[in-house]
């Protein structure tokens, strides 16, 4: 699929980091499969539909946000984002119009932009799942955010376009019946009798695979955070299955340097979500917490939303995403 990946960005704030983004997704999924500058809009041309048909070729936007990205002025003194003719405000709408995936992607510790903050048709973006790519670990970070974009980069079957030749059924007349002897006109029962046995086997055995090992569980496996957070952020995931929708959930969190160990607990999968609770004690009140954690299966992904209670202070709730650990 060609240019499937749209890097949005602005020159004055990330040129730098979406280049660097660029050769490496380039790397990963061809020239063809990535898209990154509208500055080649011939003259004459209307640069909003240009920027619209560009964007509609493609599967995902990467929007490329730095600490000014929201706030940077033009030379009249006004906000960018303010101008409707803005060409990242124009790529982004394009998108998000489109129901085409947006991923906001953070560098130099940026922070999400507040919808109030946002034009009306970029008011969606504030609750887009936002992913961070840091200087210190570029690489790792890079890596996890092109596992995520390979579904939305995955090429169609190619068209086999040899001639294809169909194989009709011929219905020929029935043979003349020797004189004196009558055809039989009930034709035998033991082929469909037996079909229908083969079918009733096969469907009990299907029943039977899925009700006592539980593969088709979509949580099931073992998953890395896309943007591990520090300071008891959920870094890890181990999911087993006990038999039908009963998972067993082991979770790591990240404590600064160190993971920790959460330890283990158990939770049912109904089909949408499933729900696990975590209890941390300390020597004093503070250091108390109970982290209510929902899994919820998404493209392949895991929306993982962490919400945490404390007995001295107000409650705090994470979304995270969640890939399959390789």
């Amino acid at each position: 699929m060609a240019r499937a990946i749209f890097i949005s960005y602005r020159r004055d704030d990330t040129e730098g980091e979406a280049g660097r983004l660029f050769d490496d997704l380039t790397r990963s999924f061809g020239e063809d499969s990535v898209f990154m500058d509208v500055s080649g809009i011939n003259p004459g041309v209307d640069f909003r539909k240009a920027i619209d048909d560009n964007v509609a070729s493609c599967g995902v936007l990467l929007a490329i946000i730095g600490p000014a990205w929201s706030s940077m002025k033009n030379s009249a003194g006004e906000r960018r984002l303010d101008d409707p003719n803005d060409f990242v405000r124009l790529e982004i709408a394009s998108a998000l119009a489109r129901n085409i995936a947006v991923i906001p992607v953070l560098v130099h510790d940026a922070k999400m932009p507040r919808p109030e903050e946002l034009p009306d048709n970029l008011k969606d973006l504030a609750y887009r799942n936002s992913v961070e790519i840091t200087h210190a670990r570029w690489n790792s970070d890079v890596q996890l955010l092109t596992q995520a974009l390979e579904q939305y980069v995955a090429e169609s079957a190619p068209t086999d376009t040899k001639p294809v030749h169909a194989t009709v059924a011929v219905q020929l007349p029935p043979p003349t019946a020797p004189a004196g002897k009558a055809p039989s006109s009930r034709p035998s029962r033991m082929p469909l009798i037996v079909g229908i046995g083969a079918a009733v086997v096969l469907a009990l055995g299907v029943v039977a695979f899925m009700v006592f090992r539980g593969p088709g569980n979509p949580l099931v496996g073992s998953w890395t955070c896309l943007t591990p957070m520090q300071g008891n952020g959920l870094d890890k995931l181990d999911i087993q299955s006990n038999g039908g929708q009963a998972l067993s959930i082991h979770a790591w969190g990240n404590c600064g340097a160190v993971a920790c160990d959460w330890g283990t607990q158990t939770a049912t999968f109904d089909g949408q979500q499933a729900q696990a609770t975590w209890q941390f004690g300390g020597t004093g009140a503070a250091a108390q917490r109970t982290a209510a954690v929902t899994m919820k299966p998404n493209s392949g992904q895991l929306v993982v939303t962490v919400n945490n209670t404390f007995p001295d202070h107000p409650p705090s709730e994470r979304q995270l995403t969640f890939v399959r650990a390789q």
